[in-house]
């Protein structure tokens, strides 16, 4: 089986325990990125069905030599869809590894960084309209009330003005033309974070629409889970959390196994800095 040294998964053997893979299982990976989650599943003994959004998903799938693993290109609210079509039985097991992954965050040109280069995209599908298409059409008054709902940025009337007066000047078409726009229109001080984190974390939800895709996923793998199944969902930020919160809270199908979110260890972070980050909920598929 070939393996990507380079890559690390976010708190894999949380999913591991979590999910319970066994050999014959079927677990679906919905979001495969580089596929760290998929091979610990495999490696586990389960049967794996994983799912991209990402055109160049498809290609790191096929390296790995497994027939116990099936993919699919395609968008993780439409789950009982894709099942259908791959002849997949009801899953044991779900991940959702919410967000960007890291593949995308180090390929320039796909530009959901700000701190490399490359052109204002930031699609997943490379469909649709593009970030620079959103920065270029928006009033300021909507990119104000995106930035402020998507990035939670305290500054977002400030940064909408800015962005708004420095398309005027030339088009946006670059991630490092708008994060200078955003670091420019920031106030002076100490701050820990990049000033564009918040704004590029809300252009690329609505450019995906990240949160919509979440809920309708929710709701499928509640439907396609087998009785007793599990779903184990890595959140990133608040918005993405609360959402998989109130939704396990409120589903009449699902148990939460987890009062509060589980995070890694100091241990993992250090080793892997983007789990800092990460909020793990799981929950149980109640019987019928």
């Amino acid at each position: 089986m070939t393996r990507d040294a380079a890559h690390v998964p976010v708190m894999a053997d949380a999913c591991l325990e979590a999910l319970r893979p066994r050999p014959g299982a079927w677990i679906v990976d919905t979001t495969f990125g580089a596929g760290g989650h998929t091979r610990a599943l495999l490696d586990a003994g389960a049967n794996v069905f994983a799912i991209d959004r990402d055109p160049g998903a498809a290609t790191r799938a096929a390296a790995i030599d497994d027939d116990r693993l099936r993919f699919a290109l395609g968008d993780f609210r439409d789950l009982e869809r894709l099942l259908a079509a791959h002849d997949v039985p009801a899953p044991d097991g779900i991940l959702m590894d919410l967000g960007v992954s890291s593949m995308q965050l180090d390929e320039a040109d796909r530009g959901f960084a700000f701190r490399h280069e490359g052109p204002l995209d930031m699609r997943m599908s490379s469909e649709g309209r593009s970030a620079a298409d959103l920065v270029a059409e928006a009033s300021e008054a909507e990119l104000a009330a995106l930035l402020y709902r998507y990035g939670e940025e305290r500054h977002s009337r400030r940064i909408a003005r800015a962005i708004v007066a420095a398309r005027d000047e030339a088009p946006i078409r670059t991630t490092a033309r708008l994060a200078e726009v955003v670091r420019a229109a920031y106030p002076s001080g100490h701050r820990r974070d990049h000033p564009a984190r918040r704004t590029f974390q809300a252009l690329r939800i609505v450019v995906n629409d990240e949160l919509g895709a979440l809920e309708e996923g929710l709701e499928a793998a509640a439907r396609v889970l087998a009785p007793g199944g599990r779903l184990a969902v890595l959140a990133y930020h608040s918005l993405e959390d609360r959402i998989v919160k109130h939704f396990l809270l409120g589903s009449s199908r699902m148990t939460p196994l987890t009062k509060r979110p589980v995070v890694a260890s100091e241990e993992e972070i250090r080793a892997n800095p983007r789990a800092r980050a990460a909020k793990l909920r799981v929950a149980e598929k109640a019987a019928p």
